[in-house]
């Protein structure tokens, strides 16, 4: 099946491993040029080079998802090299063992929490607008979570909250870009066997369910 991704410009964020690095492989298997942007430098190179030796494009950049200037820095390399960013996958975040109750814990680890998946998800998609609105096309696909849907099970309200904001926020960026080409869409995975939930417990891999 032709998905007719030949020589778009895809950027995914936390691409160096787990569920982004998984992304960008099946972008660029379908012949994406794919930018990998990652704050671990030898890991984001070394998942654009496992693209290349598979016959694929792709390089890497460097960068905190969650910071501003490295947003716009990014995406100004990319508008200089490109022109234009067809397909944004916001997937940068941290994971979370089920570890403080609402009533223990520390406006630290909500603050970071919230930073780095909504924050993230909010700048690269502000920056990506321009550079999609300019040719009408572009593809906007941000994670969600299954603990969203759920509730989260106890001892992660800062992270449901976080997913929860990301597919609120999905959902109006929607209907803000249609009109200019663009969709946006979120996705909301369960548990991947992935570096993020090494040492989880069975009970911990448990989706929560729906209610």
């Amino acid at each position: 099946m032709d998905f007719g991704l030949k020589d778009k410009i895809a950027l995914v964020t936390g691409a160096a491993r787990g569920i982004g690095f998984a992304e960008a492989r099946v972008l660029a298997a379908e012949g994406a040029h794919v930018a990998i942007v990652d704050l671990d430098p030898a890991a984001g190179k070394a998942a654009a080079a496992a693209l290349l030796a598979m016959g694929a494009q792709a390089e890497a950049y460097v960068g905190d998802a969650a910071n501003e200037a490295d947003v716009a820095r990014i995406t100004e390399a990319i508008r200089q090299r490109f022109g234009r960013l067809d397909i944004l996958v916001n997937n940068a975040g941290i994971g979370v063992k089920p570890a403080y109750t609402t009533e223990n814990m520390p406006v630290e680890a909500w603050d970071r929490m919230v930073h780095v998946h909504m924050r993230s998800s909010f700048l690269w998609s502000r920056a990506a607008i321009p550079l999609m609105t300019r040719n009408g096309f572009g593809r906007i696909v941000n994670t969600s979570s299954m603990n969203f849907t759920g509730g989260g099970r106890p001892g992660v309200s800062h992270y449901a909250a976080a997913k929860a904001g990301i597919a609120g926020f999905t959902r109006t960026l929607a209907k803000e870009v249609g009109p200019q080409g663009i969709t946006a869409n979120a996705i909301a995975p369960g548990y991947v066997e992935t570096e993020l939930i090494a040492g989880f417990t069975p009970e911990m891999r448990q989706i929560p369910q729906v209610i």
